[in-house]
């Protein structure tokens, strides 16, 4: 019997690993557009979450073209947590400032590090917890000024989210070896029927072209596009690496802000910012310094 035969043309574990952290941050990127869009929508939490979900769902069809959905006890709790992060995450935005809601969002790590040993047999590594606790320290002092005791409900909201989110990380990692992007398009539709009735009594006639717009985008980039970047990295990354390094999203969310509003960070959110920033780059080079092969190792093999 004779051996399999590999081509030079086939990416090894190493670069395919590699490109999974590039869509981590690409995908960042697209997350990071979400709480603009959805405040220049004039519509309830639960009617923007049902509308984008549809059309999430709609473009990743399109894009995915399954024949079936998987309805494995996996793809549902990867489903079922997607669309609660989702929800939960419109709600926040709405409930409180953007910039809490993705601070607060971004508590997941501690959770998949508290999770994924008990779910996925991953423990949490030396590096990951000083990015963990580096990343929560630098978004802290990224928004120490946003906190209001009035908007406790939103914040609360935005933790539940960050639950979630961990929640499905974890379980898309679980799926690596299948297809976890047919369970993006399971939570989206689910995320559309939850607020199918609020959607139903939206003032579509007192939307503007720019609401529109943004509703759209909701849907196509910062949820479909993005989500799809991620399922495709999900399976070359650990659980924790999947919600580390895209951390750099709420660094961007309020540049986004500035630059369409002229809003500018305080003096401590941009050391925030930094430290937040060198957690993802330093969490990011571990893992691909410890997926390449040393030099030694290398010439051993030649």
């Amino acid at each position: 019997m004779k051996p399999p035969v590999t081509t030079s043309d086939s990416p090894s574990a190493d670069a395919l690993h590699k490109r999974a952290i590039a869509l981590l941050f690409a995908t960042a990127l697209f997350w990071s557009l979400g709480g603009v869009l959805i405040k220049l929508v004039p519509w309830s939490p639960l009617a923007i979450s049902s509308a984008r979900g549809f059309i999430a769902a709609a473009v990743l069809a399109l894009v995915i073209r399954p024949r079936r959905l998987s309805f494995s006890w996996a793809s549902l709790a990867t489903a079922l947590s997607y669309a609660g992060c989702t929800i939960t995450f419109v709600a926040a935005t709405k409930l409180t400032t953007a910039a809490n809601a993705i601070l607060l969002q971004h508590t997941c790590p501690v959770w998949v590090a508290l999770l994924g040993w008990w779910l996925l047999r991953e423990r949490a590594t030396r590096a990951d917890w000083i990015a963990i606790v580096a990343t929560l320290a630098g978004i802290t002092l990224f928004f120490a000024d946003k906190f209001r005791a009035d908007l406790f409900l939103g914040n609360i909201v935005a933790i539940i989210s960050g639950v979630f989110f961990g929640l499905t990380a974890i379980f898309m990692r679980r799926q690596k070896d299948s297809s976890p992007a047919d369970a993006l398009i399971l939570g989206n539709l689910i995320s559309g029927f939850v607020g199918l009735p609020a959607l139903i009594h939206a003032p579509f006639g007192g939307t503007s072209a720019t609401g529109w717009g943004a509703l759209i985008a909701l849907g196509t980039v910062q949820l479909a596009l993005a989500y799809f970047l991620y399922a495709r990295a999900i399976r070359h990354v650990t659980a924790l690496e999947a919600v580390l390094i895209p951390v750099i999203e709420p660094i961007l969310n309020p540049v986004w802000v500035m630059l369409a509003i002229g809003e500018v960070p305080a003096p401590w959110a941009i050391v925030g910012g930094v430290i937040v920033l060198g957690a993802s780059v330093f969490r990011a080079w571990v893992a691909i310094r410890k997926s390449s092969p040393s030099p030694r190792t290398k010439a051993q093999g030649t």
